[in-house]
């Protein structure tokens, strides 16, 4: 397993054709790489109890949930996970939320994506290939 610092946490949330964002401001917090069979993360996040009510109608309400976090550093690009809650505890002032889920690979999709898109402009064999590296 590999523990990494969590700096930053978005819930992301699907309202219509629209995602909403919450930003939700951190005391401190952990990634988890469990590095099993499943490609699994636990997502630990330590907040002021204000927000038990929040976490507690999220995990009452979605099978799933999307969050979008930065790892160790502000300056880090942000990692997106498809997770469960799979816990919220007391302490006391203070509440830890704890995820489990897997990471979006986000690269994967936007390759596909432009893939996707080329095929569907005509592009085919050598000219594909091409055009795929000049834009990459």
């Amino acid at each position: 397993m590999k523990t990494f610092k969590l700096k930053k946490l978005e819930i992301l949330e699907s309202v219509e054709e629209d995602i909403i964002q919450h930003e939700i401001p951190l005391l401190d917090g952990l990634v988890i790489n469990r590095e099993d069979d499943l490609n699994r993360w636990v997502i630990e996040a330590y907040l002021d109890h204000t927000y038990q009510t929040f976490f507690e109608g999220l995990q009452e309400n979605k099978d799933q949930i999307m969050i979008q976090v930065k790892i160790t550093k502000e300056s880090n690009a942000p990692a997106t996970f498809i997770t469960s809650i799979i816990g919220i505890n007391l302490i006391g002032e203070h509440i830890n939320v704890l995820f489990m889920g897997t990471i979006v690979d986000r690269q994967k999709g936007i390759i596909k994506d432009m893939l996707q898109e080329l095929v569907e402009e005509g592009y085919q064999g050598e000219s594909l290939i091409n055009k795929f590296k000049e834009l990459i």
